[in-house]
């Protein structure tokens, strides 16, 4: 036995001879530090210096545990591997450490007005692959933040995705069973198309079901909060705010953002019939409406929400949608709802009546998390009443 150990330990010896990292196992826990080097064997003690070398050398079942500090990219980051059902592959901060992946000097950062972003050139992080789980990472700067094509079964949880230049998170193609949990995508802007396609969070031009969105926060982006266009499958939404979207915050020649908070579907009642659901979710003071089918054909579910201050229409659900709401709460829109062919039950304005609520104070429920991420709670927007109207947090 011992002289099988010593054998063991000269074999994991030579692997690091030249100062060459040995290949990564399942259980192996790479590191990645800014003062570190790609010579380095990935170790805590001698960490890897960029979190591409350590995605080339980690198998399914591992970890990449980034150190705090700046990643400033030279070029994009680019996940195309993947790991399994019972091996996914983590990419994380370490500990409560603070890691931006700033793409500030990538290319289309941004882009001349017009031009067309290459598809392996959307995102700080440009991901194909299944079976990861992004954690705890805040991603700047880049020509869309995350831009995730053809992507099943990952789980991204307490991103930041913040001034891109582009839309900060983006799902497309055929990609399901993702769940986005406990996003914050807030100051995306694309001055190449004039902001009229930067959104906090997109799942669009695509398909697949069981994609779920819980607890994100998505404000102050260039055009809408949340954007599901031309996705021909029903995405969840649960627990999640969209506000102040759609404001040309950055002078933008030409302005053309829309400004909803959520946009779910498609285009002028010739989208896909995409039954979308949408349970305890705020909408306020977006520059459009708090809520849209924008032309989904589809059976939409809205379930105590909230809608107030928005521009236009609280619940515009008129576009070709048979949507469904159910106990919702629309104050200080510019108009309610614009219902069309939807239906409506036990919502504010089939009750009627003066509405007010126990607290217009937002600092809580857009201010810090709570230590696992979740957004706490509050009497934000709560009818005085006491009425199960509208969303809580």
């Amino acid at each position: 036995m011992r002289i099988r150990n010593v054998l063991a330990a000269a074999v994991a010896a030579a692997a690091v001879i030249g100062g060459f990292p040995a290949p990564a196992s399942a259980a192996t826990t790479l590191f990645v530090a800014t003062n570190g080097s790609d010579n380095n064997a990935g170790t805590q003690s001698a960490p890897l210096a960029t979190i591409q070398k350590a995605i080339s050398l980690i198998t399914a079942g591992g970890t990449i545990s980034l150190r705090g500090g700046t990643y400033a990219l030279a070029s994009n980051i680019q996940i195309t591997k993947s790991g399994t059902s019972s091996a996914p592959i983590t990419l994380t901060a370490y500990g409560s450490e603070r890691v931006i992946i700033d793409g500030e000097n990538l290319g289309y950062t941004p882009g001349a007005v017009g031009s067309t972003i290459p598809a392996a050139q959307r995102g700080a992080i440009h991901m194909e692959a299944s079976y990861w789980k992004l954690i705890g990472l805040e991603i700047i700067n880049g020509p869309y933040g995350v831009y995730c094509a053809g992507c099943n079964n990952n789980t991204f949880e307490r991103l930041v995705t913040r001034n891109n230049y582009e839309t900060g998170f983006q799902l497309q193609n055929s990609s399901a069973n993702n769940l986005i949990l406990n996003l914050d995508s807030y100051g995306n802007r694309d001055p190449r198309k004039n902001g009229e396609s930067a959104d906090g969070l997109g799942i669009k031009e695509g398909s697949g079901t069981g994609n779920v969105v819980r607890g994100a926060r998505l404000w102050n982006n260039v055009d809408d909060g949340f954007d599901a266009w031309m996705f021909t499958s029903p995405i969840t939404i649960q627990n999640t705010v969209a506000y102040g979207n759609g404001y040309n915050r950055w002078s933008i020649p030409d302005f053309s953002g829309d400004g909803n908070g959520l946009k779910l579907g498609g285009s002028s009642g010739t989208g896909p019939a995409a039954a979308h659901a949408v349970t305890n979710t705020f909408s306020y003071s977006n520059a459009a409406h708090g809520f849209t089918d924008n032309g989904n054909t589809g059976a939409i579910t809205i379930n105590r929400s909230t809608a107030w201050k928005n521009a236009k229409t609280g619940f515009d659900v008129d576009g070709g949608s048979t949507t469904r709401l159910t106990a919702n709460l629309a104050v200080g829109n510019k108009t309610s709802v614009a219902l069309g062919s939807s239906t409506a039950s036990g919502n504010s304005w089939n009750i009627g009546g003066t509405w007010t609520f126990v607290s217009t104070d937002q600092a809580t429920i857009t201010g810090a998390r709570n230590a696992d991420g979740s957004i706490r709670s509050s009497n934000f927007l709560v009818p005085s009443n006491g009425s199960a109207v509208g969303a809580k947090i």
